[in-house]
């Protein structure tokens, strides 16, 4: 039974993560190398229960009592007595293995490890512990104090009655979690990179970033690839040590268009950050397109969907046929509780069966002829069609 959670790392996902499990009524420990860190993160914390409390979804009370229940610590000591310690440091994985095998040292016998990566492998996080079994993944979507959706990762070793006491757990601090398998990106973020990089081809192709985005818009999507980007920064994960300008993004950020943040990206922004179309990212597509010797052409709406949708349901279906989720469902919730998937279009697998997996089967064999393996269908949609099924029927 978990009562005591601790969390390591202030930043933004771990405050957020504290937040929640703070005023569903949990003691938290919360854990980073200094106390400047801690402080800016309490802060962090008390801002955004204020701001809970003057929308009126939490009382005053409540507050301060979730305040009471988090204690600092700048050591990992601090976490010894935790049921359940949380990872949520840098998204690196010499960096999380570092900080496991600290941990296995210092939590208690039978301490439940947590790593909140989005994309790593949890089973070589788990392997420099000696408790493998009480390993296993809670991705949290960010910030983790407003996104309900929780990705639960089984590891290779993790034993049911963790996975059965971390879900229960989600329920308790108002997630809605989803039980998945070890893979790069899991289900969510893997499949979301079919979408990123036919978006990135399109632009070079024949369209502009504000085409891509707003076809997705309109298709029900809160916003495009592109306008996602600027808006989380094009600067995460780009160094300009090792920058090149061997992509657009490359460019964007040697240049200082970094997104929303400073007023451009592949957009140009006003003081209230509304976006407009950039004349000079306008440039920069067709410039790029022409030194890799590309000829553009006029690509249409319908291209665009079929584009970014269809090689994203295309790796559903390889998701379920190697057991990552264990229904279509499961990762229609995914969609729609973490990436806001329209809910009225159901889902991406439900969205293939109102479609037709047939019509979709028959599409990506016509974008495999000519442009390429990225777009070869998986088996399991191959079956569904030759066999009449759908994906609800799995």
């Amino acid at each position: 039974m978990i009562k005591k959670v601790g969390v390591i790392g202030s930043g933004q996902m771990g405050n957020g993560i504290a937040h929640v499990a703070a005023l569903a009524g949990f003691d938290v420990v919360l854990n980073d190398v200094t106390a400047d860190r801690l402080k800016s993160g309490m802060a962090t914390i008390n801002g955004n229960l204020s701001r809970q409390v003057a929308k009126k979804f939490i009382t005053e009370d409540a507050r301060k009592q979730a305040v009471a229940r988090i204690a600092l610590a700048d050591s990992m000591e601090g976490l010894s007595d935790c049921d359940l310690v949380i990872e949520a440091v840098f998204e690196n994985m010499d960096i999380k293995k570092e900080v496991f095998g600290k941990l296995d040292a210092i939590a208690k016998k039978d301490a439940i490890l947590a790593s909140n990566t989005s994309y790593l492998d949890v089973d070589e996080i788990a392997s420099v512990t000696g408790r493998p079994e009480q390993v296993l993944g809670m991705h949290f979507f960010s910030p983790a104090n407003v996104m309900r959706l929780l990705e639960v990762v089984r590891g290779q070793k993790t034993t049911k009655p963790v996975i059965a006491t971390v879900m229960q757990l989600a329920r308790k601090i108002g997630k809605v979690a989803v039980l998945v398998g070890v893979c790069h990106g899991f289900v969510g973020n893997r499949m979301l990179s079919q979408r990123q990089r036919e978006a990135q081809k399109l632009i070079l192709e024949g369209a502009m970033p504000w085409d891509v985005d707003r076809v997705l818009y309109d298709f029900g999507l809160p916003m495009g690839p592109f306008a996602m980007s600027d808006l989380a920064g094009l600067d995460i994960g780009w160094s300009k040590e090792t920058s090149k300008s061997s992509t657009i993004r490359e460019i964007l950020c040697e240049m200082g268009r970094r997104g929303q943040k400073t007023g451009a990206g592949f957009y140009d922004y006003d003081e209230a950050r509304n976006a407009k179309p950039s004349p000079v990212v306008e440039k920069i597509v067709l410039d790029f397109a022409a030194q890799k010797g590309i000829n553009r052409r006029s690509i249409s709406n319908e291209e665009i969907l079929e584009r970014c949708i269809y090689p994203m349901i295309n790796e559903g279906a390889k998701i379920l046929q190697e057991g990552i989720a264990q229904r279509a469902s499961d990762i229609d919730i995914v969609w729609i509780n973490g990436y806001g998937w329209p809910v009225y279009r159901g889902g991406p697998m439900f969205y293939a069966d109102l479609v037709g997996p047939g019509r979709i089967l028959a599409k990506l064999k016509e974008f495999e002829a000519t442009m390429g393996s990225d777009f070869t269908p998986a088996p399991l949609l191959e079956k569904l069609v030759a066999q009449g099924k759908r994906f609800q029927d799995l």
